[in-house]
């Protein structure tokens, strides 16, 4: 006879349940924006497309990962950054298609996915190889070379190639739609680098005593929000540049 194992939530473990709800608001946010693919214009079907995957890819990953986290009560990091890994470019790459009918190169692209490549490979090596214990200098010196490639992202949404180009764009749906992207780059994005610092080493840990037993539960909350809301702003982009064409 086989005997299936049931993992169930602890009803006091906030954590795990963050782990499921973030799973099933990902995949339902993904069935969405597939869905409503067909609603849109020719030119946002693409945008589109990538929102769904973006929030695919991390439903996906939160299958395992609260599987993970139920089995052995511990940090899935190979599993987030590899999720990370392929989400946060795919979230770059949607500035560069919003702003790619006022002019974007492909240069843009490459650039912006090599600096959150950067960020996410620097903030991995900082730390999942950081010694036992926790070592404050390999915290630190990883730390800065990933904030390198965030604040690369963030100058280029707020005031660099990709905010002018929305400007560019003599569309007022577009404009206020990079600027959301970009609240959601500094608001949004803030979490993971104040996560990194509360781990063991980091200038959080060392300094307030604040450790990585919750950083799950942030982790988590965050990338529902970012993900999920940075494809609905795409989304309220596309369909509403969309009505208005049918109106004009």
């Amino acid at each position: 006879m086989i005997f299936l194992e049931v993992l169930t939530i602890p009803k006091d473990d906030a954590i795990a349940f963050t782990f499921f709800t973030g799973y099933m608001a990902m995949l339902a946010a993904s069935i969405f924006f597939f869905f409503e693919r067909s609603r849109v214009d020719g030119k946002w079907k693409l945008s589109l497309l990538v929102s769904g995957l973006i929030t695919f890819i991390a439903a996906v990953h939160y299958y395992y990962m609260r599987d993970y986290y139920l089995a052995t009560g511990e940090n899935p990091t190979a599993l987030r950054y590899i999720d990370w890994t392929l989400t946060v470019p795919l979230m770059c790459v949607e500035f560069y298609l919003l702003t790619k009918a006022a002019g974007a190169k492909i240069g843009l692209l490459w650039k912006l996915i090599f600096a959150s490549v950067w960020m996410l490979v620097a903030g991995y090596i900082g730390e999942a190889f950081n010694p036992e214990g926790g070592s404050t200098s390999h915290s630190v010196l990883w730390g800065v070379l990933s904030t390198i490639g965030y604040i690369y992202i963030l100058y280029t949404a707020w005031f660099g190639e990709v905010a002018k180009l929305a400007e560019a764009s003599n569309s007022d749906v577009v404009k206020k739609g990079v600027r959301t992207l970009a609240w959601f780059v500094l608001v949004g994005w803030a979490i993971y680098p104040i996560g990194y610092m509360c781990m063991p080493g980091g200038w959080l840990n060392v300094a307030f005593g604040l450790g990585s037993q919750n950083v799950d539960l942030f982790y988590n909350i965050a990338d529902a929000i970012n993900k999920i809301g940075f494809g609905l702003v795409v989304y309220n982009i596309a369909i509403t540049s969309s009505e208005n064409l049918k109106t004009a």
